[in-house]
């Protein structure tokens, strides 16, 4: 079978060469620039659903656009432009040198930092002013030290895929922050480049080498599942001018123009700009915003989904890691737990029984199953625990701080009133609403953090931190900074206690097998034990029992875990008449003696301790 033509820009000795695809358009044009102001428009020829444009004499480099008669007015970008510049596309070719290679860490090594792009080194004071916030400072040298004292293993980016601000967010005097609007899906970001839109693939791809070399991978959040043309009243910039016959009739995803993942066009799409990332960049992995849609069809959500599966057994794209969304706002949208392997999936599970536990509330059960590896809902499906993307935090909602500090949004800032963001944050203010100068609750605070920090390192899946949180960074509340590029929502660089806990859990977790679960546990073995403060294998009633705030789990007869969400201490008995050793304290950076018989967990604390070897 021949293979599709190649779809977008290729220079040729005679000049440029545009192929797009435009099945319902009456005519196309190929539109180049030129140092007056002005354009050359060259029509462009159908060969059935196809438009090929040829420009002779047009040299790398070159910007160019297209303009349908359908869209008066409308300059379109063409969906596979590899390079953007404002209103044009460029026509770049592969930036020279070696292709970076992706690493191939294993899932079970994996410790995923999310950050943004500008907001991760925006305030970094060791990166020159002026590369902070572009794709140059991820490979500064004083950032990937700071990645690597903290074990971080791979560096998840928010969209870096070509987007623009919505018109009906550009009315109101803001602009896009996080990226969640494409419009060209193969281009890099062009402002998030220290130099020119023709160098920014070049200079992502030179920062992604370096991370690289220094063993962190990098995964890419992308967005499949919509553009950023608004709905039918907004202007369209690419695909809804040229194909929007691969635009869904009702909306899932709250944008007004979610994209149809089961046309054929769509899905090549898909895979060639996967592709095209895995290949030009070495990119390791992707988290796919609300992928939900993707597997969409006639009857609703399909694990087998054509553009799943395809993505899945993709030569080039099965042995990277694939992370769902699992939602979206369709009906039956919240699909937690419904992917197939070899997915993996944001676990919202997991994140709701974290924070119950530590605001003092559900019961032990459910941070349990949480810790383990959330069986119940991976197992169905033939997945283990590495499925499970654990997170307490992510960019949207609270930042770890506020989640300790407001028991409500404030996102008066973003202009919407306060209706915008989440109402169901599942926090609690430890006392008091936000800033406060009481230092009992400054201190109830830092211990609650510490506390659900060391949870996510030491359950079994993959832990997830986002960008920030070790550090204390805070939103003033606002739980929805889609609209701020500001000190709210760049991370400063302060060196915290936490900071410390977060770099000795993650080394305990790198250095620790039974933290790094690849199958999910059986009970039955002496794989885990569950304990109540006085020592006792916990029963059924202790499970569903609100009241009780202590939990030990004792993973092999060697590792013991307590998890104490309460407000006095309480002394725990040990299992055995072993001796321990206290690892680590979350409440404490000081070094605690061997235990025997008992250990006291201190207040809203986690403690690890090691059966000790004599």
């Amino acid at each position: 079978m021949a293979s599709a033509p190649a779809l977008g820009a290729r220079h040729g000795p005679a000049g440029l060469d545009v192929m797009v695809r435009g099945p319902a358009l009456s005519a196309l044009e190929l539109c180049l620039p030129d140092l007056g102001g002005r354009e050359r428009r060259v029509p462009m020829t159908r060969d059935g659903a196809l438009w090929h444009g040829h420009v002779a004499g047009a040299t790398p480099g070159c910007r160019y656009g297209l303009r349908t008669p359908d869209h008066p007015g409308c300059l379109l970008l063409d969906p596979y432009a590899v390079a953007v510049d404002g209103d044009w596309c460029v026509a770049v070719g592969e930036p020279t040198g070696p292709r970076p290679v992706s690493l191939h860490r294993p899932l079970a090594e994996t410790v995923i930092y999310e950050a943004h792009v500008r907001g991760l080194t925006r305030l970094h004071p060791a990166i020159p002013p002026g590369l902070r916030g572009t794709y140059a400072a991820l490979g500064h040298p004083a950032l990937i030290a700071e990645l690597r004292s903290l074990g971080v293993t791979a560096l998840e980016l928010l969209p870096v895929a070509a987007f623009r601000t919505e018109t009906s967010i550009a009315a109101h005097g803001r602009a896009n922050y996080w990226g969640y609007s494409p419009v060209a899906f193969l281009a890099p970001h062009a402002p998030y480049a220290a130099g020119s839109a023709a160098g920014a693939p070049a200079e992502l791809r030179t920062a992604i080498t370096a991370l690289h070399d220094a063993g962190i991978e990098v995964i890419l959040d992308v967005v499949y599942n919509h553009t950023g043309e608004g709905g039918d009243d907004d202007q369209p910039v690419s695909l809804r001018g040229l194909e929007p016959g691969l635009f869904r009739a009702h909306d899932v995803t709250g944008t007004g123009n979610s994209l149809d993942a089961s046309h054929p066009a769509l899905q090549r799409l898909v895979l060639d700009a996967l592709r095209h990332w895995a290949t030009w960049y070495g990119i390791d992995g992707f988290r796919f915003d609300l992928a939900v849609t993707l597997g969409r069809g006639e009857h609703g959500f399909d694990a087998a989904h054509p553009l799943l599966a395809a993505i899945a057994d993709d030569p080039v794209l099965a042995p990277l890691k694939l992370i769902a969304e699992p939602w979206d706002i369709g009906p039956d949208g919240y699909r937690v737990g419904g992917f197939a392997p070899p997915w993996s999936e944001w676990n919202g599970r997991y994140r709701d029984a974290v924070r119950e536990f530590w605001r003092g509330r559900d019961p032990t059960s459910e941070l349990a199953k949480a810790v383990a590896g959330s069986s119940e809902t991976f197992a169905p499906s033939g997945r283990g625990p590495l499925a499970s993307v654990n997170l307490v935090t992510s960019h949207d909602g609270f930042t770890l701080r506020d989640l300790v500090s407001y028991d409500g949004k404030h996102n008066l800032a973003n202009g919407e009133s306060n209706r915008d963001g989440d109402d169901h944050n599942r926090s609690w203010n430890s006392g008091a609403e936000g800033p406060t100068d009481d230092p009992a609750i400054e201190d109830l605070r830092d211990r609650r953090a510490a506390a659900i920090l060391a949870t996510m390192a030491v359950s079994a899946g993959v832990p997830m931190l986002t960008a920030g949180d070790e550090r204390g960074r805070t939103q003033r509340g606002n739980n929805n900074t889609y609209c701020h590029d500001s000190p709210l929502t760049w991370v400063a660089w302060d060196e915290t206690p936490l900071t410390s806990l977060v770099r000795r859990l993650l080394a305990l977790r790198a250095a620790e097998p039974l933290l790094r679960r690849e199958r999910h546990f059986t009970g039955s073995d002496g794989d885990v034990t569950w304990l109540t403060a006085d020592g006792r294998q916990l029963d059924g009633g202790w499970w569903q029992d609100s009241g009780v705030r202590t939990l030990g789990m004792l993973l092999e007869s060697e590792l013991l875990l307590i998890f104490h969400a309460g407000d006095e201490a309480v002394a725990f008995a040990l299992p055995t008449d072993e001796t321990y050793s206290v690892v680590i304290d979350s409440a404490s950076d000081e070094r605690v003696e061997d235990a025997a018989g008992t250990v006291c967990a201190a207040a809203w604390s986690v403690l690890i301790l090691r059966a000790r070897q004599d």
